[in-house]
């Protein structure tokens, strides 16, 4: 029974999106695909919220699978780790991605982006109260908003 479960679950999100580090890319598949961007700023091996913050909300498969039919999803990830550094051209490119939606420096920071660029909204820490259904209800009062 434990084996099916796991197969279901690949099977369920094989056909989800993937948290990219491109935000270029999220740009196109969202012009293209008429979906929303978020970007999620994170610490991934030092803060603990951005770490909760993914595990209970955003890496779920109840907000993958919305995220399928909405968005495009970028993670600009600064680890502090030595072992954990990212690529030279990847730590420039989440640095420029800061510049210019998280430039206060804030983690996590959570940025919904409409494709045209203009900010829709964020969200700052990990909300008091946030469930996965909250937040996909959130996002989608203002996609609904944007139509």
């Amino acid at each position: 029974m434990k084996f099916l479960s796991i197969f279901l679950l690949f099977f369920f999100l094989e056909g989800s999106p993937q948290w990219g580090s491109d935000f270029d890319k999220a740009k196109i598949e969202a012009i293209q695909n008429h979906k929303f961007i978020v970007i999620s700023f994170s610490g991934s091996d030092w803060c603990g919220p951005c770490i909760k913050l993914k595990r209970e909300v955003l890496d779920t498969p109840e907000f993958l699978a919305f995220a399928t039919k909405n968005l495009a999803l970028v993670r600009a990830d600064f680890p502090r780790l030595k072992k954990n550094q990212l690529e030279k051209k990847q730590t420039a490119l989440n640095e420029a991605l800061a510049e210019k939606y998280n430039h206060e420096g804030k983690f996590p920071l959570t940025v919904l982006i409409g494709a045209d660029g203009k900010v829709l909204k964020e969200w700052d820490g990990y909300p008091a109260g946030i469930t996965t259904g909250s937040f996909m209800q959130e996002i989608q009062t203002i996609i609904n908003a944007q139509k």
